[in-house]
C-alpha cells in the first residue's frame, strides 16, 4: 500500500475517531480518577517502525499492580478496568499515537522491547510496518486474557506459541494489505467489539513445549 495514502487515511480516521469519541474519554477518565484515582493513563514502552515510543491506554490495573502479564480474572485489575477491558475501551487513547504517527490504525500490535529481542529474523519482518492498533491477528486472538488463563504457563506459552502465530499473521497481512482492505479490518474490529463472530479457542494452538520464562508487564490483550 501507498505509505503516503495509508498514512492520510490514519490521520483523518484518528482525527475523526477522538473527536466522536471525545464524550467517551471524558466519560472514561471522570470514572477512572473518581473510582480508582490517578493517574488516569497508563504508558508502556513498545517497539515500532522508528524504535521503542510510549503507547497509550486507559489504566485498568492498581497502581501497585506490578509487572506481569494478566491471563483471566487477574485480581490486579480494577472493577472499573475490566468493563473498559471487556468493550477494549482502554485502547482508544492509541488515536493519539496514531496521530504522533507512532501507529497506525491497522497494522501488527506493537509489542515489548524484550519480546522483540527474541525474534527470528524471519519474524523482523514485521518490524518493518508501522504497529496498529487491530489487524487480523488481533481480531483472531482477541481474547487473549482468556487463552492466556487456559494454559498452565501463560508466559511461556505466549512466547512459544501465540506470539509466533500472531507475527506469522500479521506479516502475511501487512504484505498485501490495501486501503479497502484496512477499511474491511477496521470494520470487522468493530462487529466483533459489539459481540459478532467467535475468538480462537486455545484448543485450537498447539501446546507449549517449553518452561515458565520471566513475567512481562501489561497484558497483551489486543484491540484485539
Amino acid at each position: 500500500m501507498n505509505a503516503a495514502v495509508k498514512r492520510g487515511m490514519d490521520v483523518l480516521g484518528a482525527l475523526i475517531g477522538l473527536a466522536l469519541l471525545a464524550p467517551v474519554f471524558a466519560a472514561v477518565a471522570s470514572a477512572i480518577r473518581l473510582r480508582d484515582g490517578s493517574p488516569v493513563l497508563y504508558r508502556q514502552r513498545r517497539v515500532g517502525t522508528r524504535g521503542t515510543f510510549e503507547l497509550l491506554k486507559f489504566r485498568t490495573m492498581h497502581v501497585a499492580a506490578g509487572a506481569s502479564i494478566t491471563a483471566g480474572a487477574d485480581p490486579r485489575i480494577t472493577r472499573t478496568g475490566r468493563r473498559l477491558r471487556q468493550w477494549k475501551l482502554d485502547e482508544l487513547p492509541q488515536l493519539v499515537n496514531v496521530v504522533r504517527g507512532e501507529m497506525s490504525l491497522v497494522g501488527p500490535r506493537p509489542e515489548l522491547p524484550e519480546f522483540v529481542a527474541e525474534y527470528t529474523a524471519d519474524q523482523r519482518e514485521v518490524l518493518r510496518y508501522r504497529p496498529g492498533m487491530t489487524d487480523p491477528a488481533s481480531l483472531q486472538f482477541r481474547d487473549e486474557a482468556g487463552l492466556l488463563a487456559a494454559v498452565p504457563d501463560p508466559v511461556a506459552w505466549y512466547r512459544e506459541v501465540l506470539l509466533p502465530e500472531k507475527l506469522r499473521l500479521s506479516i502475511a497481512y501487512a504484505r498485501r494489505a490495501t486501503p479497502w482492505s484496512d477499511l474491511f479490518v477496521l470494520a470487522a474490529t468493530i462487529w466483533a467489539l459489539l459481540g459478532g463472530g467467535r475468538p480462537a479457542s486455545v484448543r485450537q494452538m498447539p501446546a507449549c513445549s517449553g518452561s515458565s520464562s520471566r513475567p512481562q508487564e501489561g497484558a497483551h490483550a489486543p484491540m484485539s
